[in-house]
């Protein structure tokens, strides 16, 4: 059932709500483009069969921004002790493994902190999630390039080593997998 706020329809939160987002934990998330239009690029195969990954992206030039301000993460939240892993800008969309060290803010989260909150977004994935999403739509919109963020994006927050080698794997083989990639289209 959608909830009302302010008498507007509110569709419900995809967090979990037994989690806290700022806690110290590795978290696989995607972010899709406006209607999954291919703003950042195309796949291209590779020529030589030697290498690892048997196709990559041609970026465009927000595709290739994307990936600036993504790599600009750590450095921009100090505080936060965040360690990116493996990433992949794909033509429609963005996947990225993100870890969230141990921090003055999820140092002693106990009891009623650790699980999610609806309320303003504060040193946490989404808050990380946001500032990235902005500063590449302020890219578009002061260069004057057509793009456009999904409103929402998924994590998943990474529990084990399995989970994080299937992920880590997934990431990076997925320009190859690309025809079969659930957002090509």
């Amino acid at each position: 059932m959608t909830d009302k706020f302010q008498n507007k329809y509110r569709i419900p939160s995809a967090r979990a709500a037994w989690w806290n987002y700022a806690s110290n934990a590795a978290y696989f998330i995607t972010i899709c483009t406006k209607h999954r239009a291919h703003y950042f690029g195309e796949i291209v195969m590779a020529d030589d069969v030697q290498t690892p990954c048997m196709a990559s992206v041609r970026a465009t030039e927000i595709g290739k921004i994307s990936e600036s301000e993504w790599l600009k993460t750590p450095s921009i939240r100090p505080d936060m002790n965040l360690e990116l892993d493996e990433f992949v800008v794909m033509p429609n969309h963005f996947h990225a493994i993100i870890w969230i060290g141990d921090n003055e803010y999820n140092r002693n989260l106990v009891g009623d902190d650790i699980s999610n909150k609806f309320g303003p977004q504060f040193k946490n994935l989404s808050s990380i999630l946001r500032g990235f999403k902005s500063a590449v739509t302020t890219f578009a919109v002061r260069n004057n390039i057509e793009f456009g963020w999904q409103e929402r994006f998924h994590d998943h927050i990474i529990r084990d080593e399995e989970s994080y080698q299937r992920i880590k794997n997934y990431i990076f083989n997925n320009p190859s997998n690309w025809e079969t990639d659930k957002f090509y289209n």
